[in-house]
C-alpha cells in the first residue's frame, strides 16, 4: 500500500512568478489525483518538510547567485540537490543540471547545432562568445565564426535582471557597444513575427508575438533594446513596425505543425526537460526556422488546461508502480540510440560554467522524456488554463492549439482570444468536434 504521508507535490518559484501564476488551481488539481501541494521553503531542511512524491521548481535565480558566491542561495541549493540525492525516487521537474544547461546561451545554441534539426530546415543562426573588451579581439572572433551585421548582441547568461537587455549592431564601429560576457548572433530578417512554444512533455502551445522588424547592414549606430518592451503582445515600439517596402512583401502564413512538432520532441530529447519555452522565427525568403531562445519553465500564458496536462506526466494512475512518472520514451532502433549517445558524450565536453558533472543516472532515468502521450481532446478554455487572463493585451494575441487528434494524426486551429472566435489551418472534422466539445462553436 502506498505511504500517503508521501503523497505530497512540493513547488519552488520565486515570488514574481508566484504571483503570476494561479497556484491554487494547482492545488485543485493536486487534490482530484489524491494529492497535497506545498511550497518549499529552501531554508530549511527539505527532510522535515518531505517525504515529497515530486518537486515542480524554477531555481534559476538561487543557481544564478549561487554561482556568484551568494552565501544564502549556496545553502539553499545545496539543500535541494542533498535532497534529491538522498532520494532518487522523487520526480525532480527539472533536473538542475537540465536547467543549468539552459541558463547558458551559447551552449543551448550548440545543442540546437549539434542535432538533427538542420535536416527540417532548422537552425539556430549563426554565433560567438565574445569575453574581452579588446575591439580587435572581437573583430577578429566576429570574423572567424561568419558573424553578419547586423547581429544581435545578448548576455551569455540568459537569466536574471539583465537577460533580457540586448542591442542591434550594424556596423564594425558598433562592436565597441557589445558589453562582454556576451553572445553575438546573426540578426535574420523574419518580418517581424516571432512565435514562442509553451512545452509541456510532448504537448505544446504556441502564440504568434510582435519582433523586430527587417534590418539591413547599415552605418546606423547601434539599438539598445528590451525584449519584453518589443515581444510581449501589446508592444507599441516601433522597432516592430515593418518599413512599407517590407510590408508589401512579407508572406501570412502561419507555421508548419508538423515541423514544430519536431522541434518540440528534438528539444526534449536533446534537453531531456518537461517544461521548455522555445522562440522561434521564420527567415524571410528561405522559410527556415530559427531557433533564437530557449527558456527554463516559462510562463505558459494561455496553455489550456496546464496544471493538468503537467499532473498527466508526472503521475500515471494507470502504471504499476502508482504514481510513478511514466517510463522514458525508448529510440526507434540502436543506430538512434548510439547517435543519441555520441551527442550526449560530445556535450559532456562543452565549457560550462555552471556545472562541471552531468545529470546523475536517477535524473536522467526520470526526465529524459516522458512517454509520448496521446491526446484525443482538444480544450481552449482561458478559465482554465490556470493564469490570470484579465490583461487587456490579450485581444491582441493569437495562438495555435495543438492536439494530436484520432489516428495519431496533428490538427491545428488558430484562436483568436477576444470572443474566442475559431477559424481553420487544416480542414478537419475531427477539428470541429474538439472545438464543439470545447464549447468553442464548430468551424
Amino acid at each position: 500500500m502506498e505511504n500517503q504521508n508521501s503523497r505530497v507535490i512540493g513547488y519552488y518559484v520565486t515570488e514574481k512568478k508566484n504571483a503570476k501564476m494561479n497556484w491554487s488551481e494547482f492545488g485543485n488539481v493536486c487534490r482530484n489525483h489524491g494529492f497535497s501541494l506545498m511550497k518549499v521553503n529552501l531554508q530549511e531542511s527539505l527532510e522535515n518538510q518531505g517525504p515529497f512524491f515530486a518537486i515542480i521548481h524554477k531555481m534559476t535565480e538561487v543557481i544564478l547567485k549561487a554561482s556568484t558566491g551568494d552565501l544564502e542561495a549556496t545553502s539553499a541549493l545545496e539543500n535541494v540537490e542533498s535532497y534529491i540525492k538522498s532520494h532518487p525516487e522523487v520526480i525532480v521537474v527539472d533536473s538542475l543540471d537540465g536547467v543549468r544547461s539552459l541558463m547558458d546561451r551559447s551552449r543551448y545554441y550548440r545543442i540546437v547545432q549539434n542535432s538533427d534539426l538542420a535536416e527540417d530546415k532548422v537552425f539556430t543562426p549563426t554565433f560567438v562568445d565574445l569575453t574581452s573588451t579588446d575591439l580587435k579581439e572581437n573583430l577578429q572572433r566576429l570574423n572567424d565564426a561568419g558573424v553578419t551585421y547586423p547581429f544581435i548582441c545578448k548576455p551569455s547568461v540568459s537569466h536574471g535582471s539583465d537577460a533580457h537587455q540586448m542591442a542591434i549592431v550594424f556596423n564594425k564601429e558598433g562592436v565597441a557597444d557589445c558589453r562582454p560576457p556576451c553572445v553575438a548572433q546573426s540578426f535574420i530578417n523574419h518580418n517581424a513575427v516571432l512565435y514562442k512554444i509553451y512545452i509541456v512533455g510532448d504537448d505544446f502551445n504556441v502564440s504568434e508575438r510582435p519582433s523586430l522588424k527587417n534590418f539591413a547592414p547599415s552605418d546606423s549606430k547601434t539599438i539598445f533594446f528590451t525584449t519584453s518592451d518589443v515581444s510581449k503582445a501589446d508592444s507599441r515600439s516601433s522597432l516592430t513596425v515593418l518599413d512599407p517596402e517590407d510590408s508589401a512583401v512579407a508572406p501570412s502564413s502561419s507555421p508548419d505543425v508538423q515541423r514544430l512538432q519536431h522541434i518540440v520532441s528534438t528539444l526534449r530529447r536533446e534537453l531531456g526537460m518537461l517544461l521548455l519555452g522555445v522562440d522561434v522565427v521564420i527567415e524571410h525568403g528561405s522559410g527556415r526556422y530559427g531557433i533564437i531562445d530557449i527558456n527554463v519553465f516559462p510562463s505558459y500564458e494561455g496553455f489550456p488546461n496546464f496544471f493538468q496536462t503537467l499532473m498527466n506526466y508526472i503521475y500515471d494512475p494507470a502504471s504499476k508502480n502508482s504514481g510513478a512518472i511514466k517510463k522514458s520514451r525508448r529510440l526507434s532502433d540502436e543506430a538512434a540510440e548510439t547517435s543519441s549517445a555520441r551527442k550526449y558524450e560530445k556535450l559532456n565536453h562543452l565549457k560550462d560554467d555552471f556545472s562541471n558533472s552531468s545529470p546523475s543516472a536517477s535524473e536522467k532515468n526520470l526526465l529524459l522524456g516522458v512517454s509520448n502521450k496521446k491526446t484525443n481532446s482538444l480544450e481552449c478554455d482561458q478559465d482554465d488554463s490556470g493564469f490570470d487572463t484579465s490583461d487587456s493585451s490579450d485581444e491582441r494575441k493569437k495562438k495555435w492549439c495543438i492536439a494530436r487528434g484520432r489516428g495519431g494524426q496533428s490538427r491545428r486551429v488558430a484562436q483568436q482570444v477576444e470572443g474566442f472566435s475559431i477559424s481553420p489551418l487544416d480542414s478537419s472534422a475531427n477539428v470541429n468536434d474538439h472545438c464543439v466539445r470545447a464549447g468553442l462553436g464548430g468551424v
